[in-house]
């Protein structure tokens, strides 16, 4: 691992954190705050959270990292499962001796983030879901087809935005498999029971409109599946319905995303 401060909890940490066969690009703004752990959009980069860190300011200890083959620095894997960025957050925390968090997961994130506070109860500060982690079965065979085709569509430009680090350095057919897999893991039967389990305090910052790559009013009615999770588990609730869409609720909400992450934390405190 390397870094440049000598603290896990003092000054601002840069560097590599090696998990697996990869590395990932972290950075930690140290402090004694409660560390707040930032899950990124599945293909998205730590750089779409500056609002909200700016918004949130230093009395809160901010960790983000680029996962697996994103962003400019982070290194490629033989594996891109959904699991294998589950073990990628404990490899996180542990190289920065964090032993509680509060996840905040946006998007692709926001299913990391709830089937993280799922598994470890006694870690998690709390969550915040960030449209995302909507328990509804959209995935079908027409759907699957549909994303392979778009993935093999972008796939003559994709290589040009690499070295940005805009794109992930993955080949179309494992970004089709990332998203198919999200598919498989949002259907009711899959993603219900993990939110049922939840026993931590979870807010939902929820968009607006459509996302990239969904059609008409779809997505709008993705979301109302939060009704019934929110009736059947008191830990979760909707703490704002905001007027951005998908894409633009980092840049656009954040005060309302921080919003939520501030009520988490203080029903932590209320409960300890």
């Amino acid at each position: 691992m390397t870094k440049n401060s000598t603290s896990s909890t003092g000054s601002q940490w840069t560097g590599m954190v090696p998990v697996d066969d990869t590395a990932l690009a972290v950075t930690d703004t140290g402090g004694p705050g409660t560390a707040v752990v930032y899950l990124n959009g599945q293909f998205a980069t730590q750089g779409y959270w500056r609002r909200l860190i700016a918004e949130l300011g230093p009395r809160w200890r901010h960790i983000t990292y680029d996962e697996r083959a994103r962003g400019r620095k982070s290194k490629r894997s033989a594996d891109y499962s959904f699991e294998a960025a589950l073990r990628d957050v404990d490899a996180v925390l542990a190289a920065r001796g964090v032993d509680r968090a509060l996840v905040v997961g946006w998007s692709y994130g926001a299913f990391l983030a709830a089937h993280w506070a799922r598994r470890n109860p006694d870690r998690a500060v709390g969550a915040v879901l960030v449209d995302g982690a909507f328990p509804y079965d959209w995935l079908d065979e027409a759907m699957e087809e549909r994303i392979r085709k778009q993935f093999r569509r972008w796939s003559w430009f994709l290589p040009l935005l690499r070295p940005t680090g805009l794109t992930p350095r993955m080949n179309a057919e494992e970004l089709a498999n990332c998203n198919i897999e999200l598919g498989l893991i949002s259907r009711e039967r899959e993603l219900g029971p993990v939110l049922d389990g939840i026993t931590v305090p979870v807010r939902y910052v929820v968009a607006s409109g459509s996302s990239l790559g969904s059609r008409g009013d779809e997505q709008e009615r993705i979301r109302t599946s939060l009704d019934a999770v929110t009736a059947r588990n008191p830990h979760i609730k909707i703490s704002a319905k905001v007027a951005s869409n998908h894409g633009a609720i980092l840049k656009k909400d954040s005060p309302a995303v921080a919003e939520a992450v501030r009520e988490v934390a203080a029903l932590d405190r209320g409960g300890r």
